[in-house]
């Protein structure tokens, strides 16, 4: 008798267990939310984590129309590799970026990707080049750079890039203009990260710089780009604070044609 009751609760406790793993999302193939955390500051830098291997990372652009601008980019990481969306604003930034992404996380970055051809995108990639980091870009980025007098990527995509990071991938894909003729958007599959860059707005912010953009496609843009990741957890603007799908939803309907 006690032999049976020992089964039955052996039975009980293995049902469980496994109610409970499918309850969670681990048996459907759902991401559990993360809690942001920062964990690097100085005057220059900020990293915060925002998926168990992908980071933001955010400096500091001074301009004219609109004071101290915090400017975002992301990071990915895997077995040892990184891949980095957006330089910090200069290579004084980039460089502390590269060398945090070594000390810390010891990885090796294996390449930078600007999302499109401002400052706050590509203004520090020679500390990239000067450390051997390959740089992408849009073909488009690339000769709008050249025409601003910048340091281009050294490697051009016309529709999308596919990029391996350890032995995962990341991707970077042009849906249409918006922001710039040449925007771009990073993709980290395995998180369901979204780098959207300045094509995606953070909760409640205004339009911002419209001197190079397309604001007649900019709404059209970011659709497809939502029809293209419905499943997407956690999405970086280009300024601002990181969010979800609501912040698509947002820049949707903030340069929607009336």
């Amino acid at each position: 008798m006690n032999k049976f009751l020992d089964i039955m609760l052996n039975r009980f406790l293995i049902s469980l267990i496994l109610f409970s793993l499918i309850s969670s999302g681990c048996g459907s193939g759902k991401l559990a939310p993360f809690a942001s955390q920062e964990v690097y500051r100085s005057e220059t830098l900020v990293v915060t984590r925002i998926a168990p291997r992908a980071y933001q990372h955010t400096s500091f652009l001074q301009t004219n129309d609109f004071g101290k601008v915090p400017c975002n980019g992301l990071l990915v990481v895997d077995e040892r590799e990184a891949v980095v969306f957006d330089t910090p604003v200069d290579d004084k930034c980039a460089e502390e970026l590269i060398q945090w992404t070594k000390a810390t996380l010891h990885c090796r970055i294996t390449a930078i990707v600007p999302t499109h051809f401002h400052d706050d995108c590509l203004g520090g990639l020679n500390a990239f080049h000067q450390n051997n980091i390959a740089s992408y870009g849009h073909t488009r980025t690339i000769a709008l750079a050249k025409q601003a007098g910048d340091i281009p990527p050294q490697t051009g995509f016309d529709d999308s890039l596919v990029l391996q990071v350890g032995s995962e991938k990341v991707t970077a894909k042009f849906f249409g203009e918006g922001h710039t003729k040449d925007n771009v958007v990073g993709y980290f599959p395995k998180e369901k990260v979204m780098f959207g860059g300045c094509l995606v707005k953070e909760l409640d912010a205004s339009k911002g710089y419209l001197g190079d953009a397309n604001v007649a496609t900019w709404s059209g843009t970011v659709e497809k780009v939502k029809a293209r990741y419905p499943d997407v957890i956690t999405v970086v603007p280009g300024h601002g604070k990181s969010g979800n799908a609501k912040l698509l939803d947002y820049t949707i309907e903030l340069f929607r044609p009336r």
